[in-house]
């Protein structure tokens, strides 16, 4: 019996139809495999996912593939998005066996939830190499019934090279603005000198390792990969906003499904780059992607969306594409597949509001509309800096709306339909915090800056290692997985571990805390010889690392953000600066603070040694 009708998973809740017996994870799938004497099969993926639905029209919903997965198999769902660890686990094994991952995942389980094979997508028939999924089916079964020694063998592999990733020591090679350097060379020397971009194809957006690029003042790659990129074909030159990925090295056409967290992570890299250059045309990119945030991710709750999917009517990008036919500019068609176009170039704002009211008339892509905590705090730093920057009310409130709904005690992972569902994560708590941080910078609310500071602590009581430093992905009282992980890589959103060590730097400098500092440092050092190896998966993590090693500037304000001396402060890219609004005796940097003679002021610190107050803007340059 499919047993997903009651999950509040939009991924799990599209395969509640299907034939398959599907159940969710959990301990009752897990003693059910034990009992049966049946290997577990798990299906991982998310809702947006084109592939994923792919395979569900061709295997799961066919009733023959269906009757052979239930008559060997228990049949597990899950929705990456909310398990985030027990995709972790998998897919880690699955690229341990096969030396690649990707969605829909396809892992094969003892019933002690040890993984001994694995794939991503299987074709229902046998195509360019692959075995059709009813062979992998069978031979899987057949295995694990006839071969029980082969297959305890090879999880028992699995489950130690697991283990063993996370148990990686600390360097102890000191942590150097040479490291730095040598990691900004290596980023250039992988640069597509023509399009941007790193590598060739498929493309993802790197916002992190744009956020790296600009805080070093490395302008011409940032600029060379933020154009290229706002193009338009993985941008949405009619509606905003950014698709996933590029499947050419152009940019051009995309997998169309949109993700929360690429625009909440490119809207501040295009804001960034248009303080530092002037150019407008990056002001544009970043309003447009945060106007198609707000209007189309955001739900009556006040979060927003995990994602809008690559299909519309089982058609990829049915939506976003063109013909001449539908007004669209004949001299910025590009072919796309069934006939239709994709938009690039420049569009004037009468004809891309026109084309976008026409748009709105068609058939929408499915929208997960499940609130993601750790996407939602992405979103919720995009939201506070761009309301800051672009002096919109609109973006404030709806910022402080997001903030309200992530000052839950306890945080959440997934919400709902009003059910929160899941513990929160290692990312769910140190992206919220960044979030909150970045809402105090806005708002001048003390109340989300101590927010901030309380889920940062809370992070390092549930998820840090005082053995190794670092952080693992869930807490040490959630459930226990066959290994506990941590992760690193900051791509395609920056891992836990690097974004708490950059919350932890920020507040350590406000709050003068060493200890949190060294937390951080900690955390760094488990990634610090990887860093100039493989610079383009630890963008975040090098901007932490940037952050550790300036010079701290630390620039306490009294009064309220929309002061005049407030916006002189803060309009220009200063990214290892922090900030706190007061007065505030609680507030280690704001303590004996005040207004000067009744008016606002700034105060430049330096390990809380400060200059004389200033209250007049030009005192500032």
């Amino acid at each position: 019996m499919n047993r997903l009708a009651q999950e509040t998973s939009p991924y799990l809740l599209q395969h509640a139809g299907n034939p398959v017996d599907w159940q969710p994870w959990g301990e009752e799938a897990l003693s059910q495999a034990r009992a049966e004497g049946k290997p577990l099969l798990v299906s991982i993926g998310y809702s947006a996912c084109h592939w994923c639905h792919v395979m569900e029209r061709e295997s799961f919903d066919d009733e023959a593939t269906a009757a052979v997965m239930n008559e060997l198999f228990v049949n597990v769902k899950v929705d990456r998005e909310e398990r985030p660890d027990v995709d972790a686990v998998y897919m880690d094994a699955v690229v341990a066996l096969t030396g690649q991952g990707g969605w829909p995942l396809t892992v094969f389980l003892t019933p002690d939830g040890e993984p001994f094979y694995g794939g991503t997508y299987f074709p229902p028939e046998p195509r360019h190499g692959m075995p059709a999924f009813r062979q992998v089916l069978r031979a899987v079964a057949d295995a694990y019934r006839e071969r029980p020694e082969d297959v305890a063998a090879q999880a028992e592999a699995l489950v130690g090279a697991l283990k063993r990733s996370a148990e990686a020591e600390p360097s102890r090679e000191p942590l150097t603005a040479a490291l730095v350097a040598e990691a900004e060379r290596g980023l250039l020397s992988q640069l597509d000198p023509r399009w941007g971009g790193f590598g060739h194809a498929p493309k993802f957006p790197p916002a992190s390792v744009l956020e790296f690029l600009l805080r070093r003042g490395a302008l011409e790659p940032a600029r060379l990969t933020l154009d290229g990129m706002a193009a338009g074909g993985m941008y949405d030159l009619v509606g905003g906003g950014f698709h996933r990925y590029s499947v050419d090295p152009q940019w051009l056409v995309p997998h169309f499904e949109k993700m929360l967290y690429d625009n909440a992570l490119l809207a501040p890299a295009y804001l960034h780059a248009w303080v530092v250059t002037g150019e407008e045309r990056y002001r544009t990119v970043a309003e447009q992607t945060l106007a198609y945030m707000v209007r189309e991710l955001r739900l009556p709750s006040g979060g927003f969306a995990s994602s809008q999917d690559a299909d519309t009517d089982g058609v990829e990008g049915l939506t976003y594409t063109w013909t001449a036919e539908e007004g669209a500019p004949r001299e910025l068609l590009q072919p796309f597949e069934h006939g239709r176009s994709i938009l690039r170039g420049e569009l004037d704002e009468e004809t891309r509001v026109r084309l976008l009211e026409a748009r709105d008339r068609r058939p929408q892509p499915g929208l997960d509309d499940k609130v993601i905590a750790a996407w939602n705090g992405l979103a919720l730093a995009a939201l506070a800096e761009g309301a800051r920057r672009l002096a919109s009310d609109s973006l404030l409130r709806a910022a402080v709306e997001l903030g309200e709904l992530l000052s839950a005690d306890p945080l959440w992972r997934t919400l709902r339909d009003g059910r929160a569902k899941y513990p929160a994560y290692l990312e769910d708590y140190a992206n919220v915090a960044h979030g909150l941080y970045e809402l105090h910078v806005a708002t001048g609310d003390l109340r989300w800056l101590r927010e901030a500071r309380r889920l940062a602590l809370v992070a390092v009581e549930l998820f840090g290692d005082p053995g190794r430093g670092g952080f693992f992905l869930a807490p040490a009282d959630g459930e226990q997985l066959v290994a506990r992980q941590k992760a690193f890589d900051d791509n395609p959103t920056p891992a836990g571990s690097s974004m708490l060590a950059f919350v932890l730097l920020r507040l350590a400098r406000i709050w003068g805390d060493d200890d949190l500092e060294r937390t951080a440092v900690g955390a760094l050092r488990l990634v610090r010889d990887l860093l100039p190896r493989a610079p383009s998966a630890f963008g975040w993590a090098l901007c932490a690392l940037d952050l550790h090693l300036s010079p701290p500037r630390e620039l306490a304000i009294v009064g309220v953000p929309d002061s005049e001396i407030a916006r002189a402060a803060l309009q220009s890219f200063d990214p290892n600066a922090v900030v706190a609004f007061g007065p505030a005796d609680d507030v280690p940097l704001l303590e004996g603070k005040t207004l000067v003679d009744g008016e606002p002021a700034v105060y430049v610190c330096e390990r809380f040694a400060c200059r004389a107050p200033v209250t007049d803007p030009a005192d500032l340059r």
